[in-house]
C-alpha cells in the first residue's frame, strides 16, 4: 500500500551519443555480433544494474563472465553509456536488464544481435503505484520513465520470479551448462524463499505499518508484508517536494506513530534530516538496492537483511521477534 505522492521532475536522461551509435554500427559492420561463446569459453552477459548482475552472478557462476553497466555507487537512472560500453552490449552473449529503468540501456539492448535478452519486467510485470499522484500537469509524466515502478527486486518473491527467467535464458543460450545453471537457480531461489519467510516473521507483530521514507522505492515490499509506505518524494530521489506533500508526511507521520525517516544510500539524506528534525524523530537507512557501494563486503540477501532489522527497529518489532542475524 501507499499514500500519494507528490509530483516529480523526471530526470533528463542524455539519449546514446552519435559516437556510441557509430561505434556500435561500425562494431556490427565489422562482424561483431552474437557468438554462442565468449573467447575464454564464457558466456559473455552483460548486466544493466546491480540487482540485474547479482542474478547473473549467482546463477551463471564460473560459466560466465558478466559486466555491469552501472559502476558501484552510481546512481542508476543516470546513466549514461560510453561507446565501448555500446560495443559491449552488442558483443554480448546475453543481456539482462529491466526494461523501462534506463533509456540509454534500453536503446543499446534494441540495437544490440544477442539472441538471448532476458527483461525482468517480462517475468514480474510493473504496477503502478501512483508515483506521479499530485503531479502537476496532469500526463506530464506520462511516456517518461517505466510504466509502473520499477523497483520490483525489492520484494523477493518478485525477485525469485526473475532469477527464473534468468536461469531458462541462460539454459538456453549455453544448453552445454543447463543443469548447472537450473541448478544454481534453484539453490537461489531457495535463498530468496527463505529471506521471504524472514520479512514475513520478522514484520507480522509490529506496532506501526507505516513507515515514511525520502524515496519511494518500497511499494512492492510494502504491499508484499502489508505495511504502508509514506514517500516523501516520488520514483525520483532527487526531486523537492511540495510543501503540500511535507505537510502530508508529517500527518501520516504524527497519525501513525512514525519513529523513523528512512533514507537511501545513493543520494544525500539533507531532505530526510531535515524532516527527522522538524518532527523530533530518528533518521535510519533503508537500502533500495539499485547499487551496492562495496561488493566485496554486501550483496542483495546482507543487504535485504539490514533493511528488515532497520524496519523492525522503526516499526516496534516486539521483544523475542526472530532477526535477520538468527535466522541467516
Amino acid at each position: 500500500m501507499m499514500i500519494g505522492l507528490p509530483g516529480r521532475r523526471t530526470r533528463t536522461t542524455i539519449a546514446l551519443t552519435t559516437t556510441a551509435l557509430v561505434a556500435s554500427l561500425a562494431l556490427t559492420a565489422c562482424g561483431g555480433s552474437s557468438s554462442a561463446k565468449g573467447t575464454d569459453g564464457k558466456l559473455n552477459v552483460v548486466a544493466s544494474f546491480y540487482p540485474m548482475e547479482f542474478l547473473a552472478q549467482q546463477i551463471g557462476k564460473d560459466h560466465v563472465s558478466v559486466t555491469d553497466l552501472t559502476a558501484p555507487g552510481v546512481e542508476p537512472h543516470d546513466l549514461e553509456l560510453t561507446a565501448k560500453q555500446v560495443a559491449g552490449v552488442q558483443k554480448a552473449d546475453a543481456i539482462v536488464y529491466l526494461k523501462g529503468l534506463q533509456p540509454t540501456v534500453d536503446q543499446a539492448v534494441d540495437q544490440s544481435s544477442a539472441k538471448t535478452k532476458v527483461d525482468a519486467t517480462a517475468a514480474s510485470p510493473l504496477v503502478d503505484h501512483h508515483l506521479d499522484e499530485g503531479s502537476e500537469g496532469g500526463d506530464a509524466h506520462k511516456d517518461k520513465g517505466p510504466a509502473g515502478d520499477p523497483h520490483i527486486w525489492l520484494d523477493p518473491a518478485r525477485y525469485a520470479a526473475i532469477a527464473k527467467s534468468v536461469g531458462d535464458g541462460f539454459a538456453k543460450a549455453d544448453p552445454s551448462h543447463a543443469e548447472d545453471y537450473r541448478k544454481n537457480t534453484d539453490e537461489l531461489v531457495t535463498k530468496l524463499t527463505a529471506l521471504d519467510q524472514e520479512f514475513q516473521a520478522g514484520l507480522k507483530d509490529v506496532k506501526t505499518k507505516t513507515f515514511v521514507t525520502s524515496h519511494a522505492a518500497f511499494g512492492y515490499l510494502a504491499d508484499h508484508y502489508g505495511l504502508t509506505q509514506v514517500a516523501i518524494n516520488g520514483v525520483d530521489p532527487e526531486s523537492e517536494p511540495t510543501p503540500a506533500r511535507l505537510a502530508e508526511v508529517q500527518k501520516a507521520a504524527k497519525d501513525n506513530g512514525v519513529t523513523t525517516i528512512f533514507f537511501e544510500t545513493l543520494v544525500s539524506p539533507k531532505l530526510a534530516d531535515t524532516v527527522a528534525k522538524d518532527l523530533g524523530l530518528k533518521t535510519a537507512v533503508l537500502d533500495p538496492l539499485e547499487g551496492v557501494k562495496d561488493p566485496s563486503k554486501d550483496d542483495y540477501l546482507s543487504v535485504m537483511r539490514q533493511n528488515l532489522a532497520n524496519l523492525q527497529a522503526a516499526l516496534g518489532a516486539p521483544a523475542g521477534t526472530p532477526s535477520p542475524a538468527a535466522t541467516s
